[in-house]
């Protein structure tokens, strides 16, 4: 049987110092815990469409392409044993380009909230904690295996 793995797009949205995470609630994965605005590549979707796509679903901006960097790659298994892994992309907030960060999806968020990037809350996904600690220090790689 071959290997197969989730993708998942992951934007971390900046805003000079800051990060924007949201609060997952009511999904059944990870409530309680922030997470970047993110979500699983869809069939015949390149991961920069998925990322400009989940942004727009998740926070209600309005991203191209052309602007996402990508900073990360991680690979991860979460508490349940689920392969994942991680394309980290970064794009510099800018309100009269983008339009402001809402929550577009309160039935699956509590909140969002902007963050320093050094000071992540505790309750942050390892797997999205990795990805921003990536960005961070400037290295493109990382593997998180959580239990």
């Amino acid at each position: 049987m071959p290997y197969t793995s989730i993708v998942d797009a992951m934007l971390i949205l900046t805003h000079a110092d800051r990060v924007l995470l949201a609060l997952r609630e009511g999904t059944g994965y990870c409530d309680g815990r922030y997470n970047v605005p993110s979500g699983k590549l869809e069939e015949g979707e390149s991961i920069l469409d998925a990322i400009v796509r989940e942004a727009h679903e998740e926070i209600g901006i309005r991203l191209t392409a052309e602007e996402l960097q990508h900073v990360a790659t991680v690979q991860a298994r979460n508490p349940e044993g689920q392969r994942r892994l991680g394309l980290f992309f970064t794009v510099e907030h800018d309100p009269t380009r983008h339009g402001e960060p809402v929550n577009a999806e309160p039935h699956k968020c509590a909140k969002i909230e902007w963050f320093p990037l050094d000071m992540l809350p505790n309750n942050t996904v390892p797997y999205t904690a990795a990805g921003v600690a990536l960005k961070l220090t400037g290295a493109t790689f990382g593997l998180v295996e959580w239990q």
